[in-house]
């Protein structure tokens, strides 16, 4: 990595190459890069899909149909910056509502970015 919020990041296997751009909304110039929030968000909502399927498969509901929008946020928490995010729970193959929220409460129980992240950043689960 180098720049920073204005760089360049390359994986030392090269499948990941990326430039970084600071968004307008955080006062930045804008540009074609993504965001270290955009891909924390793409990472998380891939890891938590993962393990709300691994939990599904584990209690024999279909849940292969399910979909996963993680929005991050960044601003002021006290004396410092920190993260929000917010899950939108997408599972139409899971008609029962309190099936869905107990699958989505096992996942985030089981994923470890949920784990990581857990008691330090605001995670906002919505099943839609």
């Amino acid at each position: 990595m180098t720049g920073g919020r204005e760089g360049y990041g390359r994986t030392a296997d090269g499948r990941l190459d990326v430039t970084l751009s600071i968004p307008e909304e955080m006062s930045g110039p804008g540009g074609p890069g993504t965001n270290p929030e955009q891909l924390f968000a793409t990472a998380y909502a891939a890891c938590f899909q993962s393990a709300m399927m691994f939990e599904a498969r584990r209690q024999q509901i279909k849940a292969d149909d399910s979909t996963i929008t993680a929005r991050v946020g960044i601003g002021p928490v006290e004396d410092r910056y920190g993260l929000a995010v917010d899950l939108f729970i997408d599972l139409p193959s899971v008609p029962d509502r309190a099936k869905a929220e107990e699958l989505v409460a096992a996942a985030h129980r089981r994923c470890p970015y949920s784990t990581a992240i857990r008691g330090n950043i605001d995670v906002n689960l919505s099943i839609r």
